[in-house]
């Protein structure tokens, strides 16, 4: 049996896990704990621009490319480049692979992937949309296999994508990771506009509209206290119940868009943390899309955490609890790069 040592720098997180040939997944402590037997390292990556829409065997010209990216998810990005020095270093003589969240989108439709920008913008300076959270919405895919999905990836970092027949068709991410619906404590969309204004009137930098718009926006700035949503459920104040109000709503709003691009519904996915956990966010989500035919089974929600079908009888679609195994999907591509 060979294992394949998983680096996943999210937004929120460091995660090291060794994964084996059978997808039984060991939790690792730190590169010093690392288990014998290690046969490969993945990396995921979440963002891969243009150049990377496969998984690559890392060398010093793929770190300094992926260091040209990290501006362009600097929350992530930079902890992943991070992550691949240190763990070259700790791990000098297997073959590191970068797997890319971006990958998946590759199939993204042109109207999707495309902004109603300048053509100089999309043509030389590449400004398209990319789309994120590729390897925990493909295990989705995978598990759920349905025609016509949406995937709600609701953590640290949320996003909601369409897949149809086991391709991402639309999502909520573009560009970079922050844009879409509202996440722990980034934005989701906002106006341009009100950002120039900000700009122009406020005279704040681009250095402070990042920090405002990348750490302190989402849950925690929306309730001025917390970016965890479990603390809000249980808070009286008003503006941990504005918060995910906001939350839940743009969320239910996103999923009903992403119908459009399937043609009808299927099942609807809930996954990642606060998707696993949360059977409030999950009740709030779905409460409004009632018009689509989706109805939860109350007792079956609040029972079900990380894995289930939550779906009342009478329910057009499946609505699935599913456990976020992005480490299982990562070591897969990594295998395969290496001919493992």
């Amino acid at each position: 049996m060979t294992l394949v040592l998983v680096v996943n720098a999210g937004s929120t997180s460091l995660k090291l896990s060794a994964v084996a040939d059978d997808g039984l997944v060991e939790q690792v402590a730190s590169l010093d704990a690392v288990p014998e037997g290690v046969r490969a390292v993945a990396h995921r990556v979440v963002h891969g621009g243009e150049r990377f829409r496969e998984p690559v065997v890392i060398d010093s010209g793929v770190e300094r490319a992926l260091s040209e990216l990290v501006d362009l998810a600097p929350l992530h990005n930079g902890p992943a480049l991070a992550g691949i020095e240190a763990a070259r270093r700790a791990l000098p003589d297997v073959p590191h692979v970068a797997v890319f969240d971006t990958a998946f989108h590759a199939t993204l439709r042109t109207e999707a992937s495309t902004y109603a920008v300048p053509r100089r913008w999309r043509e030389e300076w590449g400004i398209r949309r990319y789309g994120f959270h590729g390897l925990s919405v493909q295990w989705a895919a995978e598990q759920v296999r349905v025609g016509r999905l949406v995937v709600c990836h609701l953590g640290g970092g949320c996003s909601v994508t369409a897949v149809l027949d086991g391709r991402s068709v639309d999502t909520t991410m573009g560009f970079t990771p922050l844009e879409g619906v509202p996440m722990a404590i980034r934005s989701g969309s906002v106006d341009p506009g009100a950002l120039l204004h900000l700009l122009k009137t406020q005279r704040l930098t681009v250095s402070q509209l990042d920090c405002a718009l990348e750490r302190e926006s989402g849950l925690l700035g929306l309730s001025g206290t917390s970016d965890r949503v479990e603390e809000l459920e249980g808070s009286t104040d008003r503006n941990a119940r504005l918060a995910l109000d906001v939350y839940a709503y743009r969320i239910a709003g996103a999923v009903a868009a992403m119908t459009v691009a399937l043609h009808g519904l299927d099942a609807l996915v809930f996954t990642a943390g606060v998707g696993e956990r949360s059977a409030l966010v999950r009740e709030r989500v779905c409460a409004p899309l009632a018009h689509l035919g989706l109805e939860l089974d109350p007792a079956r929600n609040r029972a079900t955490q990380q894995e289930g079908d939550v779906q009342a009888a009478s329910s057009s679609a499946r609505i699935v609890v599913l456990r976020a195994r992005e480490d299982v999907v990562a070591a897969r591509a990594a295998r395969v790069a290496v001919g493992a």
